[in-house]
C-alpha cells in the first residue's frame, strides 16, 4: 500500500531557481497586463487564459478555505494548477478544469476512460512526487496534493515553503487526520474544489451524479445478506489491509458487504494471517496500483499459502479487483461501490 512515505531523492532547491520563479511570475503578470491593454484597442481577440470562465468572471471572490489547519484566501480562481497524485487530478478533470491544469504527477492506475484524453494532454512532471524545484519551474499558483507526502517537509515540499514562494496549496481532506473518513468527505472535497475554482454549479452536478450512482447500487443490493470481505493490499508475512477509519469500510458496506477488519482503528494496518483465517472472509478485495505487485502476483500469494486453503474466499477464488484510486476521497468511490457490489451480489445485477 502506498502510505504516503515515499520521498524523491532531490534536495532542496538553491535560491536561484526560486528567484527565477519569482521573476517568471512577475513577467507573467506584466505580460497579462500588456495583453489586456492591447486587447482593448485591437481586434478583440484574447489569449487562452482570458477565455477561462472563472478568470473572466471572478464572481463570488474572494473566498476563504480552511484546509487541514491551513487557512487560504483566494482573491480569484487559480489558473495554473499542479496536482500531485492521481485522485486530485481526476477530481479536477471531473469539474472541467483541464484548462487550469499545467502539470500532474504520480499516477497510481489507469485513468477513468472519460478523462483519459484530457489527462494525457497535461504534462506529467514526475512518475512519483516531483521535487520542489521542478514544481516551481512549472510556475503554478496552486498545488493540490492527494497524500500527505505531497507536502513532505523532509523533501522540501512543505506547505509553508510553497506559501513563501507565493503558491497556494490544498491537501485532500483524507490526510487531515480528523477521524473516520466517509463518502460525505468525498462530496465535500468536490464542493470545496468547486468553490476554490468558482465552479460550484458544476461541483453540485458531479456530486448529484455520484449520489445517483450510489443510490442505484444500494437499491440493487438492498436487504441482501452482508458478505464478509477482506481487503488485501499487500504483504506476505502479514497482511496489509483496510481498517475502520478509511473510506474502504464504507465502500464495502454500501456494496452489501462487511469489512472483517472494520474494528481495526486505522485507515490501513497489518494483521496476521491467523486473524484472516479466523474471520473467514467470503470475498477478497484486491487493491490494485503501481509499485505493489500485479493482481496476478497478489492472487498467487493468497492461493499458495496452505494455511489459507480453507478460507472461503481463497477456496472459492472469489476476488474483486479495485483500483486503489477508487477507494480514496475523490470522484471514484461510487464506481468502487458498484464494482464491488457486482462481485459480492452478482445475482442482483443480471
Amino acid at each position: 500500500m502506498y502510505d504516503g512515505t515515499t520521498r524523491p531523492s532531490a534536495a532542496l532547491p538553491a535560491p536561484t531557481p526560486r528567484a527565477r520563479h519569482l521573476r517568471g511570475a512577475a513577467l507573467a503578470l506584466a505580460t497579462a497586463l500588456t495583453t489586456t491593454v492591447l486587447a482593448g484597442c485591437g481586434d478583440g481577440t484574447r489569449d487562452s487564459a482570458e477565455e477561462r470562465p472563472a478568470q473572466a468572471t471572478a464572481e463570488g471572490f474572494p473566498v476563504t478555505i480552511d484546509n487541514c489547519g491551513v487557512t487560504t484566501t483566494y482573491e480569484e480562481p487559480p489558473s495554473r494548477a499542479v496536482t500531485i497524485h492521481q485522485h486530485p487530478a481526476e477530481l479536477m478533470l471531473a469539474l472541467g478544469l483541464e484548462d487550469r491544469m499545467i502539470g500532474t504527477a504520480f499516477p497510481d492506475s489507469a485513468v477513468l476512460p472519460e478523462h483519459q484524453e484530457a489527462y494525457e494532454a497535461i504534462p506529467e512532471l514526475a512518475e512519483k512526487e516531483p521535487s520542489f524545484e521542478s514544481i516551481l519551474e512549472a510556475e503554478p499558483d496552486f498545488v493540490y496534493g492527494g497524500y500527505g507526502s505531497a507536502f513532505a517537509e523532509d523533501a522540501g515540499r512543505s506547505r509553508d515553503a510553497f506559501a513563501d514562494a507565493g503558491i497556494d496549496t490544498h491537501l485532500n481532506r483524507e490526510y487531515c487526520g480528523e477521524g473516520e473518513v466517509s463518502m460525505e468527505d468525498a462530496y465535500d472535497e468536490i464542493r470545496t474544489l468547486g468553490t476554490i475554482f468558482g465552479v460550484q454549479e458544476r461541483a453540485e452536478e458531479v456530486v448529484a451524479d455520484l449520489e445517483h450512482r450510489i443510490s442505484e447500487t444500494t437499491g440493487a443490493v438492498e436487504e441482501a445478506p452482508k458478505v464478509p470481505v477482506f481487503v488485501y493490499d499487500s504483504g506476505d508475512k502479514s497482511a496489509f489491509t483496510a481498517g475502520g477509519q478509511g473510506l474502504g469500510t464504507e465502500i464495502i458496506h454500501l456494496a452489501g458487504g462487511r469489512n472483517v477488519f472494520a474494528d481495526l482503528d486505522e485507515v490501513f494496518g497489518d494483521v496476521s494471517w491467523e486473524q484472516v483465517i479466523a474471520r473467514k472472509p467470503e470475498v477478497i478485495a484486491l487493491y490494485d496500483y503501481r509499485g505493489a505487485g500485479s493482481v496476478a502476483e497478489k492472487k498467487e500469494v493468497l492461493l499458495s499459502q496452505p494455511a489459507l486453503a480453507d478460507v472461503p474466499a481463497v477456496k472459492n477464488e472469489r476476488f474483486v479487483v479495485l483500483p486503489l484510486t477508487a477507494t480514496l476521497v475523490g470522484v471514484r468511490p461510487p464506481h468502487a461501490v458498484e464494482d464491488l457490489a457486482r462481485g459480492l451480489h452478482p445475482e442482483r445485477f443480471r
